[in-house]
């Protein structure tokens, strides 16, 4: 962080502490989030993405063989490596849906690290294993979220407490699946989205915690209008702060901004 992005996150501070505290009680509570997933599963079964997504017949013939919403599958792959076919983490999870080597991929029948980095078997293994989850904890996609990132031992069946971060993460996919179903959000009378590998990013600053750069990003978007700024968990740890862009213009316009708030 340079010096001038650390005068910033000062001046922004009051601002992203507040943001934070608001955006934390929503992501944590478990009730409502219990609900929101509820409501999708309603109708996820008529659900369809906003737009091409990188590798979509992979994820279009998983959820058919399993039964399982395609969205759903594309939110848990954008939320986990943003499409990144070769992306490893530091808790060895590989691929697209971050599949956990050796443990979960030998589970599920899968015994050359190889395999993961296939983009279509990497995805089959991923829904296969959200299926399996799924009927373990009777439907409820916020349970079967938080055991896809916590692991099944550590998340009771019913009742009970979840850990906190496996709550955070049940929030964290329901952001992604908001952004499969809506394009990003886009404002209305805009143009329709195009395709997901058309859109290119901008690294802005990278935070060590999720709340802070999900408060960042809610603080700065007002400046941004149409310009879309977003946050990822990096397999490799942090959570990036990027600015969304489609035209060299947009990432032009966007640039001037940084640099105007100091970057």
């Amino acid at each position: 962080m340079t010096w001038l992005q650390s005068t910033l996150a000062v001046c922004l501070a009051p601002l992203i502490v507040t943001a934070a505290i608001a955006r934390t009680d929503a992501s944590l509570d478990d009730g409502a989030l219990e609900a929101r997933w509820q409501s999708f599963a309603q109708t996820a079964s008529q659900t369809r993405p906003a737009q091409a997504f990188p590798y979509a017949h992979c994820f279009k013939r998983a959820a058919e063989a399993h039964h399982l919403p395609e969205t759903l599958l594309l939110a848990v792959a954008r939320g986990e490596s943003d499409f990144e076919s070769d992306a490893r983490s530091q808790a060895n999870a590989y691929g697209l849906m971050q599949i956990l080597w050796p443990g979960t991929a030998k589970h599920l029948g899968l015994n050359h690290l190889s395999d993961l980095l296939e983009p279509c078997t990497n995805v089959e293994a991923g829904a296969r294993y959200l299926k399996e989850l799924l009927e373990r904890y009777h439907g409820s996609f916020h349970r079967a979220l938080a055991a896809y990132n916590y692991g099944p031992s550590r998340i009771p069946v019913a009742g009970g407490e979840l850990p906190d971060g496996a709550v955070w993460y049940s929030g964290y996919i329901l952001r992604h699946l908001d952004f499969v179903l809506n394009g990003g959000g886009k404002q209305p009378g805009a143009s329709p989205p195009g395709p997901y590998a058309d859109e290119d990013k901008l690294f802005i600053i990278r935070f060590a915690r999720p709340y802070r750069a999900a408060a960042f990003v809610e603080s700065l978007q007002p400046s941004f209008g149409e310009i879309r700024l977003d946050w990822f968990r990096r397999p490799q740890g942090g959570f990036d702060v990027v600015m969304l862009y489609s035209t060299e213009q947009e990432r032009g316009r966007g640039q001037q901004l940084l640099s105007a708030l100091g970057f």
